[in-house]
């Protein structure tokens, strides 16, 4: 599939495409008035959260996701120092384990590709897919410009993101 060829083959245009990205995400209003943030910690391939990550665990109560299993668990994330290579080579934290979802106020979310309509696209294995519905906080997915594209394949079971933060 030539969108996953354009992904692995990411640049230098990466960085400055993230952190453009990440500015319009944390100028958006439902970002800005959240208190405990679900985020993800990026892969080589996916917009580079990794400093976004620390800088806002300063101010915000970020938690990440770790793979167990089928499912996704969800944890305190309190500095690099906490952080263990997890399953596909992510880097995972190792400390508090959270579990109050309700509590959760905004969702950033990862995708191979996204649409208009929050349509999103994963890697395949279902993860967000069984963790989506259990969140009622703000949903943004993620994406470099290459990955918004006309239509997603969606189920009516499928969770849409709430918005879509990219650059033009």
């Amino acid at each position: 599939m030539a969108l996953l060829k354009t992904r692995h083959g990411l640049t230098t245009t990466h960085q400055s495409q993230s952190a453009e990205i990440l500015a319009a995400l944390e100028a958006h209003p439902a970002f800005r008035a959240a208190h405990i943030v679900l985020l993800y910690y990026s892969l080589k391939d996916e917009v580079d959260t990794h400093e976004f990550v620390r800088k806002w665990s300063r101010e915000k109560r970020i938690l990440l996701p770790v793979v167990v299993g089928d499912d996704l668990e969800l944890r305190v994330y309190t500095g690099p120092e906490d952080l263990a290579t997890g399953s596909y080579g992510i880097e995972e934290p190792t400390g508090e384990l959270f579990t109050d979802y309700a509590a959760i106020d905004f969702v950033a979310v990862p995708g191979v590709a996204f649409d208009n309509a929050g349509n999103r696209l994963g890697r395949g294995k279902g993860y967000y897919d069984r963790l989506l519905p259990r969140l009622t906080a703000f949903k943004a997915g993620i994406c470099f410009p290459f990955q918004l594209v006309e239509e997603v394949p969606a189920e009516p079971f499928d969770i849409r993101m709430d918005t879509i933060i990219t650059i033009q």
